[in-house]
């Protein structure tokens, strides 16, 4: 019999109100000079000032691209050995907390982002005496306050690049749904249909982990009931924790995998700047048609689990619900740039594990048909 191995160690403060935990959080891991990591438009709002307010002895740095990049992290470790820090803390999305991550890898790890690849066994160069890093995110998508991996696009690449290591999880998580109420329709749309994609394609992927199986089901029912609610009154907290909860579930259901999806959504987001979620709104539907004939009971679990009828359908009512364009056409994205997305998105991992084999050919082909 096969020996696999299970982990899911991330502290998590959640709740509304959670946030106000920070300056002990701070305080228990003797972070006095740490350095707040967030974006220059999250940097203008009140929920920066409050998170700054339970931080005073915060340096902060804002230069984080909506898709980080290597530069992005260089900068970031830069500052933070040049300013003494001590700790870092994540404030906002997956881009500020992936940006994080790498800086808190960078700081005094001395290969290049690239050597960490998870791709070619990076993760094993990782070791754990990394500065201590608290997550607090204000988006409820990505998950990364509990995962193990970092998104960076490398620039000789221009690939979105996954580090994966469990020593890159934050702890703690402070997740608080009052900090996500600002958010504007069109990012609760875009984030709420990312944890719902990690959810079914961390499901219907290849590989045995039926703790994730399991996680990704409830997340997926969390984000299909709660997502409509989050658009219909941004300002239902009950329904803003659950798709924060939805989130973090998807990504602790992603160390199973992904699938093509995501393979096809990252060089959206390098070539064109499509957002990361609505890249895997619009294309999440063609997959599960795609992988129909390799993965039906699951797809046929999943519907039951969530109450629906169809997969497929589902996805495409919640992106009408969400107001997010089906069509890849509406969002800017050429139809002669298919032939170069395939050829980048089949160099993508993610699609190794998706339930149905996909060639470039196959890929190009879903492209076309989200076109």
């Amino acid at each position: 019999m096969d020996i696999y191995q299970f982990s899911f160690p991330t502290t998590i403060l959640f709740g509304a109100g959670a946030v106000t935990r920070l300056s002990g959080e701070l305080e228990k891991k003797g972070i006095r000079r740490p350095l707040l990591v967030t974006d220059a438009g999250l940097a203008r709002t009140p929920v920066f000032e409050r998170v700054r307010s339970l931080a005073p002895g915060a340096l902060v740095f804002t230069a984080v691209d909506p898709n980080p990049t290597e530069k992005n992290v260089l900068d970031g470790a830069e500052f933070f050995v040049q300013n003494d820090c001590d700790g870092l803390i994540a404030l906002g999305g997956g881009s500020p907390i992936d940006a994080a991550k790498g800086i808190r890898l960078k700081v005094n790890h001395s290969l290049s982002l690239a050597d960490y690849d998870d791709l070619i066994d990076g993760g094993s160069k990782i070791t754990d005496d990394l500065p201590p890093l608290i997550a607090v995110p204000t988006t409820a998508g990505t998950g990364s306050e509990v995962g193990r991996s970092t998104v960076i696009t490398i620039a000789k690449t221009n690939r979105k690049t996954v580090i994966f290591s469990p020593y890159l999880i934050p702890s703690p998580a402070i997740v608080d749904p009052e900090l996500t109420v600002a958010m504007p329709r069109h990012i609760s749309a875009g984030t709420g249909m990312d944890a719902y994609t990690h959810n079914v394609e961390a499901y219907l992927s290849k590989g045995f982990h039926p703790i994730c199986d399991a996680i990704a089901l409830e997340g997926a029912r969390l984000a299909s009931e709660n997502l409509p609610r989050v658009m219909s009154n941004g300002s239902d907290i009950e329904a803003r924790g659950s798709m924060m909860m939805s989130s973090m579930m998807g990504a602790m259901a992603f160390q199973k995998g992904l699938g093509a999806t995501h393979s096809l959504a990252h060089p959206l987001s390098t070539e064109f700047g499509m957002h990361h979620g609505t890249a895997n709104a619009v294309l999440l539907p063609f997959v599960l048609d795609f992988n129909r004939e390799a993965s039906g009971p699951r797809l046929e679990t999943l519907a039951r689990h969530i109450g629906c009828g169809d997969m497929a359908e589902r996805t495409r009512e919640l992106n009408a619900l969400c107001g997010i364009a089906p069509r890849l056409r509406d969002h800017a994205i050429p139809l002669e740039a298919l032939p170069s997305l395939a050829a980048k998105a089949i160099q993508d991992g993610c699609h190794q594990l998706n339930p149905r084999a996909c060639s470039e050919e196959d890929l190009l082909d879903l492209y076309r048909q989200a076109w």
